[in-house]
C-alpha cells in the first residue's frame, strides 16, 4: 500500500493554492518554468462510479497544470485565465495511481499564451490537452 500513497522524489506540495485546488488536491510540483511537472496521487474522491479517475478531474488537472506553469513563466507570476481548452482521452487511471502533467508552452505573447500538456500514468500518456490562456491584466474601474 505504501506505493499507492508515496509521493515520488523531488515533488513538493504546491504553495500557491485556492479553495478549489485544495478540494481537488493535494497537488505537487517539481521543476521550474516551462519544465515544471505537476503531480497528483489519485484518490477515491477522484473516481467515478466505475472506479476510474473521472474525465472531469483529468480535464481539471490539465487546466490547473497549464495555468500554473504559464503563470510561473515570469517573476512575478502573471495572472492569466483559460480562454480555450481542448482535451483528448487516450487511457485511464485508478485509485493509487500517480499522475504527472508535463506542459509544453508553444508561444507566450503579450496577451495570449498557447500550450499543450500530457497527463502520464506510469509510462502511459492518458490525456492530451491544448489550451489558450489570456492575460488577465489589471481590472479597470467601472466609472
Amino acid at each position: 500500500m505504501a506505493a499507492e500513497t508515496e509521493i515520488p522524489a523531488g515533488f513538493k506540495p504546491i504553495q500557491r493554492t485556492s479553495p478549489f485546488n485544495t478540494l481537488v488536491g493535494p497537488l505537487y510540483t517539481k521543476g521550474e518554468g516551462a519544465a515544471r511537472t505537476i503531480g497528483l496521487r489519485a484518490a477515491e474522491k477522484h473516481c467515478n462510479s466505475r472506479g476510474i479517475v473521472h474525465g472531469g478531474l483529468l480535464a481539471t488537472l490539465a487546466d490547473l497544470a497549464l495555468g500554473y506553469t504559464i503563470a510561473f513563466l515570469s517573476d512575478p507570476p502573471k495572472s492569466a485565465v483559460t480562454a480555450s481548452l481542448t482535451i483528448d482521452y487516450a487511457g485511464s487511471a485508478k485509485v493509487g495511481d500517480w499522475l504527472e502533467v508535463r506542459t509544453d508552452v508553444q508561444k507566450s505573447g503579450g496577451r495570449l499564451t498557447f500550450a499543450n500538456c500530457y497527463i502520464h500514468c506510469g509510462s502511459n500518456r492518458i490525456v492530451r490537452a491544448s489550451a489558450v490562456f489570456a492575460s488577465a491584466g489589471e481590472r479597470r474601474s467601472e466609472t
